[in-house]
């Protein structure tokens, strides 16, 4: 079996333009109605989305490969990142690691590409990786870079890589393919980047993050502005169909299928922070309705399933959660709740154990609805 990267015409990817077109076009359209809904929301807004999503990412990249990170400590460290007030949040070298990498990104996603670059995404992702020989370097050890699962005694090799002796010289290219494609369609170019990258798949460990960095760095040259695009939390709800897709993509040069995939995971994606921008400004308008209206263990609650975000608090608030959230009894919980209700701050769905209280905001009955 031969790899992409094994033929003649490597690494020339060969795709169908045509069937990527219309992707493209609702690309650069969604792009600027995200751009628009963000220029009508307050700084304050502005900064708690940046945070929540550049957080959102690192936890759900992360996820991907299976680490799975306090998702306070992340925000704890991009606030400190951003040189916002302190957070007495702890940072764990993991979440602080990730936190960098991808504030970084956010800065840093005009500038062009470097072995130094990648070189210290790589450094900081791998922080508290104490089996990475090589942190901050291209890998160099002599056994085969091979994707598997399966049993020990009969592995199923899903890709190979080119050897660590290659990694120099085939880093140079791709850098250098990187810096030089920005005419390229957004999607196009994005999508290219993240499979030619694995295929090289240069460090020992942290590939598939550094690859969707990479998009993200594209994405964002593209529209000229941090592209605050969902992508890891796209692809982490539908893993294991990213890395099907991935494994159909890495034999052959033809790479329309991935391209198509790519595309339209990344408008998935674009949907989902257009609802998150919504659900902000949502968010401030109830806030702002509710002002002086409940009490502290109310205020709590309430702070409590809003940081649940567009999901929703999962399987909704019931009378014991709000007891272990605010630390009242259960008939102080019940007048609590019911002044909530009454307020309009919540409604309710169920009956006596089955009761659960939702946040009144219209997308989260839509999430109760489904």
């Amino acid at each position: 079996m031969k790899w992409n990267w094994q033929q003649k015409d490597w690494p020339d990817f060969q795709y169908d333009s045509e069937k990527l077109a219309e992707f493209e076009t609702r690309f650069l359209k969604e792009s600027g109605v995200i751009l628009g809904a963000y220029k009508h929301i307050t700084e304050d807004e502005k900064q708690t989305l940046i945070i929540d999503m550049i957080s959102d990412e690192a936890l759900k990249t992360s996820e991907i490969e299976g680490e799975f990170l306090n998702r306070d400590s992340i925000q704890s460290s991009i606030r400190r990142q951003f040189g916002l007030q302190q957070d007495v949040y702890p940072a764990g070298l993991a979440e602080q690691g990730i936190a960098e990498m991808m504030v970084d990104l956010y800065q840093t996603y005009d500038a062009p590409l470097s072995h130094a670059s990648l070189h210290n995404w790589h450094h900081m992702l791998m922080i508290d990786h104490r089996h990475i020989k090589v942190k901050g370097g291209y890998r160099t050890h002599t056994e085969s870079m091979q994707v598997i699962s399966g049993y020990v005694h009969k592995p199923t090799i899903h890709f190979e890589a080119p050897p660590s002796s290659n990694m120099e010289s085939e880093m140079e290219a791709f850098i250098n393919w990187f810096n030089t494609s920005t005419k390229l369609p957004a999607l196009t170019r994005a999508g290219l980047a993240h499979l030619y990258f694995v295929s090289i798949h240069p460090y020992e460990d942290g590939n598939g993050r550094i690859a969707r960095a990479l998009v993200e760095k594209v994405l964002a040259q593209a529209i000229g502005h941090p592209s605050l695009i969902a992508l890891s939390q796209t692809i982490e709800a539908h893993r294991t169909g990213y890395y099907a897709s991935l494994e159909a993509n890495n034999k052959g040069m033809d790479i329309t299928n991935w391209l198509t995939y790519f595309a339209i995971t990344t408008l998935e994606a674009q949907k989902y922070s257009e609802q998150l921008i919504d659900f902000i400004i949502a968010k401030t308008r109830f806030l702002d309705a509710l002002r002086d209206q409940m009490n502290e263990r109310q205020k709590k609650a309430i702070l409590r399933m809003l940081k649940a975000g567009i999901g929703g608090f999962k399987g909704g608030l019931s009378a014991d959660n709000y007891m272990r959230i605010t630390g009242t009894p259960r008939a102080t919980t019940t007048r609590d709740l019911n002044d909530l209700v009454k307020k309009e701050a919540l409604f309710k769905t169920g009956q006596l154990k089955g009761t659960r209280y939702w946040l009144n905001i219209p997308m989260m009955r839509d999430v109760v609805d489904k």
